[in-house]
């Protein structure tokens, strides 16, 4: 990893070491006010999920309202039929007098070493293609030695740690102006954005869409159907180089899931695939020894 740039790989061990952000609703809430709030934002009434869950309707209100405290179990269930991320169920567990269940644990923990070696595996043997992990927040976290090739020219300050792909890549200052198909890019990231926050109801990724969405539009594309796009099902991403040539990728997703650990939950890789051959014999001109 350390043939890396110097800037990036500043940027990536800065980002895997910082602490998260904090969420908008404060650590001392009330568990029934948390359980309300999953209960709503999953457009769940309190006989749907007392349903779900096996218990009385009246015994998720007094919960909901304070009267009566979940044991440890009911805790765990509700959170399992709300299918609330693990580091919220670490909240509810805390805000019902409970020590969390999930670990938590940066990156580089001794403990997650055969995690990071996998990290580092893959994005390395996905060369000469480009490859990058990420975490909750779309922060950089790592990359492999092609990525620092389709940065060159980006503003200085999307480059500061920790670097936001998100934002490094639709910015006016980052990568949009080189990205050939970036309306259609930019409505495939945006509906990802969306999905996550149904998924998490994460306040800095509410705040980070509604940056993103304020960023401006490409002319004329509105609605506009691209080549390449199948049903959503693959999404060609399509990027021009220094030189004039145009790249063009499809991406697939892998989440590192864990059902115990927070950390792993929420890392992601993205790795990019050449699309055609013309992509595929320039990237590996491009990464070859000279």
């Amino acid at each position: 990893m350390r043939r890396q740039p110097d800037w990036l790989y500043d940027a990536v061990m800065d980002a895997s070491t910082q602490p998260t952000h904090a969420a908008r609703r404060p650590v001392a809430q009330p568990f029934g006010e948390h359980l309300r709030h999953w209960r709503q934002h999953r457009r769940l009434s309190q006989q749907g999920l007392a349903q779900e869950a096996e218990i009385s309707t009246r015994h998720l209100s007094f919960v909901e309202t304070g009267r009566s405290v979940p044991s440890r179990e009911m805790v765990l269930r509700l959170s399992a039929r709300l299918d609330i991320p693990l580091r919220e169920r670490n909240a509810l567990l805390v805000a019902a007098g409970y020590a969390p269940m999930y670990r938590e644990r940066a990156l580089d923990d001794p403990a997650l070493s055969a995690a990071r070696q996998a990290v580092e595996l893959i994005l390395k043997s996905h060369e000469p293609f480009p490859a990058i992990a990420i975490d909750r927040h779309w922060n950089l976290v790592a990359a492999n030695r092609v990525v620092p090739h389709l940065l060159a020219g980006a503003d200085a300050s999307l480059l500061q740690a920790p670097v936001n792909v998100l934002r490094l890549s639709l910015h006016p200052l980052g990568l949009a102006p080189k990205i050939a198909n970036l309306a259609q890019w930019r409505k495939h990231l945006l509906e990802r954005l969306r999905q996550q926050i149904t998924a998490t109801a994460d306040p800095v990724l509410v705040d980070l869409l509604e940056e993103l969405r304020g960023y401006p539009m490409p002319e004329n594309t509105e609605g506009e159907h691209l080549e390449g796009e199948h049903l959503g099902v693959v999404m060609p991403f399509k990027f021009r180089m220094a030189t004039g040539d145009v790249l063009s990728f499809i991406s697939t997703t892998t989440i590192f899931g864990s059902p115990v650990d927070v950390t792993l939950q929420e890392l992601a890789m993205e790795t990019f695939f050449p699309a055609d051959e013309f992509t595929k014999q320039a990237l590996q001109a491009l990464m070859s020894p000279a």
